[in-house]
């Protein structure tokens, strides 16, 4: 009489029955991770903008006035509670060493504050912008150009605009500190 052993199965289906239980180990994390992305995809979830958040506000002195937006000094905006410290440029200070450094403090808090009404501007940083040690958040401003015009020209960047007027003093690698009183 023969002996009857079970049937054996072939490598391919003990290999394809292996990675069908990994699979099951595993389904319920990839359906969390699909939720997790198609929500992602649907709710926008912040992200660092490359083109800037808009800004289209009435800037006034600071102190001189009820104001939603503000000039602190020369490099410096409120807006609301927060406070913006625009990089690229280092402006004299308001309580500076002498009397020629506090003018042209005067004189840099007025231009910011001209360059600001002008028009719609653009605040780069995004949902979550890097901060200095004072807690300020810290943002570049810029200007597009506009009409047919400025196909290819660059934007009006708030720093070069200041430094050209010699109320600013570059800031970053191989910049010099500035002194305001000579």
């Amino acid at each position: 009489m023969a002996v009857i052993r079970p049937p054996q199965f072939d490598r391919k289906w003990r290999r394809k029955r292996r990675w069908s239980a990994r699979l099951a180990r595993w389904r319920p994390w990839l359906v969390v991770a699909a939720l997790v992305a198609v929500t992602a995809a649907l709710t926008g979830l912040p992200q660092m903008s490359r083109e800037g958040d808009p800004v289209d506000l009435r800037f006034a002195l600071c102190g001189q006035g009820p104001a939603s937006a503000c000039v602190i000094d020369g490099d410096t905006i409120a807006v609301g509670r927060r406070r913006i410290r625009l990089t690229g440029f280092d402006a004299p200070e308001l309580d500076g060493a002498c009397t020629a450094e506090i003018a042209k403090a005067r004189d840099a808090r007025e231009a910011l504050l001209q360059w600001l009404n002008r028009g719609p501007f653009l605040l780069d940083g995004g949902e979550d912008t890097a901060r200095d040690r004072y807690g300020r958040e810290l943002r570049e401003a810029w200007r597009q150009p506009r009409g047919r015009e400025s196909e290819g020209r660059q934007p009006d960047m708030l720093a070069d605009w200041m430094i050209e007027r010699g109320l600013a003093s570059e800031t970053g690698w191989g910049a010099s500190a500035t002194d305001w009183c000579t």
